[in-house]
C-alpha cells in the first residue's frame, strides 16, 4: 500500500512522517500523474485558500474527483477537511473545493490563530477511549448530509470529524501528536 500526501502547502512532513512510523510507504502529490502511485490520500491542514488554487493550476482537482469517485480512500485533515466539503461557509466565492463529502464546512470557526486549544476527543468507531485533538484555526463541519457518519463532536456539540464511506474529514491535526490511531484507521478504509 501506497498513501499519497497532497505536497503543495501545509504540513506535509508530519503525515509523512506519522505514516512512515506505522511502516507504509508514502508518495508526495504534487501533480496528477502521482496519483497513479498511490492507493489512498491525505490533504493536510494548511491554508484551504492557497491549497485550493493550487489543486487548480496544477490541475489536481478533476483527477483527484475521479480517483475518489472510483473508490480511492481520502482523508482531510483542518483546511484539507474544508476542501472536501460541498459547500463552504464564509469561504471565498472563488475558493476552488474538491466538493466530494455532503457537509458543509465552516472556515476558522474558532476565530484566529490565538484561540488555538487542544481537547481530548472521543472519535467514535475510530480510536478507542480518547484522542488528543489539535485545533489550529480550525473549521467545524455542518449540515451533514443523511449519508454522513459524523464522528467526533465538541462539548457543545460542534461536528469536528465526519465520514462519508471511504471519506474521511477531520477538523483537527492527528498528524501534530504521537498518537497514530487514526492514520490508522485511515489504513483500513
Amino acid at each position: 500500500m501506497t498513501v499519497g500526501v497532497l505536497a503543495l502547502q501545509g504540513d506535509v512532513r508530519e503525515h509523512l512522517v506519522m505514516l512512515r512510523g506505522v511502516g507504509v510507504a508514502v508518495r508526495e502529490v504534487r501533480l496528477p500523474r502521482h496519483l497513479d502511485d498511490v492507493d489512498r490520500l491525505i490533504i493536510p491542514g494548511g491554508e484551504s485558500t492557497t491549497i485550493g488554487k493550487l489543486l487548480g493550476i496544477y490541475h489536481l482537482i478533476e483527477p483527484i474527483r475521479q480517483r475518489v469517485a472510483a473508490g480511492m480512500p481520502i482523508w482531510g485533515t483542518c483546511a484539507g477537511a474544508i476542501l472536501l466539503a460541498k459547500t463552504i461557509a464564509d469561504g471565498r466565492s472563488d475558493q476552488p473545493t474538491l466538493g466530494l463529502m455532503d457537509v458543509t464546512a465552516r472556515r476558522n470557526a474558532f476565530g484566529s490563530q490565538l484561540e488555538s486549544f487542544e481537547v481530548d476527543l472521543a472519535i467514535d468507531g475510530i480510536v478507542a477511549g480518547t484522542h488528543r485533538a489539535v485545533f489550529i484555526r480550525a473549521p467545524l463541519l455542518e449540515q451533514p448530509g443523511a449519508d454522513v457518519a459524523v464522528r467526533a463532536r465538541l462539548a457543545d456539540g460542534a461536528i469536528v470529524a465526519a465520514q462519508q464511506g471511504h471519506i474521511l474529514a477531520t477538523c483537527f491535526h492527528p498528524e501534530l501528536t504521537d498518537d497514530d490511531r487514526v492514520h490508522r484507521y485511515f489504513l483500513t478504509l
